[in-house]
């Protein structure tokens, strides 16, 4: 069942080639923006400069297409399927291209010391992950050393050695920016963070100074203020260019996740107000569908905010559906057919209204895939006993199949769930039989071939599940109801079930 993005996407060398050449044009943009730095260190005499240093731009030229090409080979061999998507190139290569510039102009007009380099990293830890910022961090170290080598005339000592230890400065901030931040899940905590970040680039600041710390003091504090001054200039901007990449590359981060999960975002309003029992649903699905993805790994946020919204296509016909449902049953004047076709529906109904709000695809996405290609059984089942045959494909869920382990989280949790509420026993050893029958009627009717789950995570799945539920849906005690008047004498007493 556990299988490589290639072998589930299938990626084809037509794919590759394209995404060679989408990362090939973003080395010409990149290349632009040198040009223009060079442009810039010199704006009179720049001309000059290139004429008299054809070696060096020749190997700024070469180094920035090396770089480029082991992003690329790194890609190929690690994530194909990130690779071949021209969004997430996009994405890392305008971080790039951004990040540089933003550190070129503050160490071109305030100093090289005053860089906000940790930006870079904490934009690609919120934006992508851990892993990838940490590689992305070192390419970019080393993207702007060649700058800085091949850009300026490094003649002298003093600017030789600055570079150098730029280089040094960039690393350590970068990467204790992602080992820092890889857990901050609030915009405060991230500004606090950026201060902490600054406390290792000042001591290295310190190494650096020590000969003349005793005679020239006051450089030594400047530099150090800039440094402290660059890593909460990092958080603030990092807090500041966010909603814009989330919003043009689609792409979500914690701050976002927690945005989508308050319940006065709009969608969850309308599902409060209109479908109030889908709300509640989804509010325990919710529940379930974090414990499990923190059980096994995976996005706890993610699988809140695709829980959240898995069933919003039931807005559509909030009343169709029996837990929005009063005394009338819509279901019991029209043909099962029909029912089926209203139910069904709420998964495309729900896509479709997720992408026209701007939500992220990958919410959109558990929203369609959440009951994959399973029987509508209580419909089809009333069909058979009305007309002695029915087509089961009449009676069946579109799909796709779950495509991501949060998919095929939220389908067992929702399904946990419903079934759970229904049942008069709901002991532990009720609810563990219910959540196995679960799984492993998905797992025949073929619901998890397409995902990246295991076994060994759907066992965990399975018991995460049963230790919740039978903690939301335990028995209570008989209490017995007395009423008191003001006094505090009882005036009425009888046995109830609270």
């Amino acid at each position: 069942m556990k299988a490589t993005p290639s072998s589930i996407k299938g990626v084809t060398k037509a794919q590759l080639a394209g995404a060679a050449l989408t990362y090939l044009l973003c080395y010409v943009v990149m290349m632009v923006f040198v040009f223009l730095m060079i442009v810039l260190n010199d704006p009179a005499g720049w001309m000059n400069f290139v004429v008299g240093h054809v070696s060096s731009i020749l190997c700024l030229i070469f180094g920035i297409f090396l770089l480029f090409g082991i992003v690329y080979f790194y890609y190929l061999f690690e994530d194909e399927e990130f690779l071949v998507k021209k969004r997430n190139a996009a994405l890392v290569f305008t971080m790039f291209i951004f990040s540089a510039v933003v550190c070129y102009l503050f160490g071109r007009y305030v100093s090289l010391y005053a860089r906000p380099f940790a930006m870079f990293s904490l934009l690609c830890l919120f934006l992508l992950n851990r892993r990838h910022a940490l590689f992305l961090t070192f390419i970019f170290c080393f993207l702007l050393f060649v700058i800085d080598l091949f850009t300026r005339d490094i003649g002298t000592m003093e600017v030789n050695e600055s570079i150098f230890s730029s280089l040094m400065l960039n690393f350590i901030s970068g990467t204790f920016a992602v080992f820092l931040a890889g857990k901050v899940k609030t915009r405060g905590a991230l500004l606090v963070t950026g201060v902490v970040i600054s406390v290792p680039t000042v001591l290295v600041v310190l190494l650096f100074n020590i000969p003349e710390i005793t005679h020239n003091w006051i450089e030594y504090f400047a530099a150090a203020g800039f440094r402290i001054l660059a890593c909460i200039i990092s958080a603030i901007l990092t807090l500041a260019v966010l909603p814009v990449f989330e919003t043009v590359f689609n792409n979500l981060t914690v701050f976002r996740l927690r945005e989508l999960t308050s319940t006065s975002a709009p969608l969850l309003v309308r599902l409060k107000t209109e479908a109030p029992g889908t709300f509640n649903h989804s509010l325990i699905v919710a529940q379930l569908a974090e414990t499990c993805a923190v059980a096994i790994g995976d996005n706890a946020e993610l699988a809140r905010a695709a829980a959240y919204y898995h069933d919003v296509g039931k807005l559509k016909q909030p009343d169709c559906f029996t837990e929005n449902q009063g005394d009338y049953n819509l279901h019991d004047e029209i043909t099962p057919e029909l029912s089926a076709d209203i139910i069904r529906s709420h998964t495309k109904d729900g896509y479709e209204l997720l992408i026209a709000s701007h939500m992220p695809k990958a919410i959109a996405d558990v929203a369609r895939e959440h009951h994959g290609t399973l029987p509508i059984k209580y419909f089809y089942n009333k069909a058979v006993r009305l007309s002695g045959d029915a087509n089961i494909n009449d009676f069946t869920y579109l799909g796709p199949l779950p495509q991501t382990r949060i998919a095929a989280i939220v389908m067992i949790a929702d399904a946990a769930e419903a079934a759970t509420r229904a049942a008069a026993d709901r002991s532990p050893e009720s609810v563990e039989r219910t959540c196995r029958a679960i799984i492993e009627e998905r797992m025949d009717l073929g619901q998890f071939d397409e995902c990246d789950i295991t076994m060994r995570e759907l066992t965990i799945i399975k018991q995460t599940l049963v230790e919740a539920l039978s903690g939301v849906h335990h028995h209570r005690v008989k209490y017995p109801s007395i009423r008191f008047n003001r006094e505090h004498q009882a005036v009425h007493e009888e046995d109830d079930n609270e």
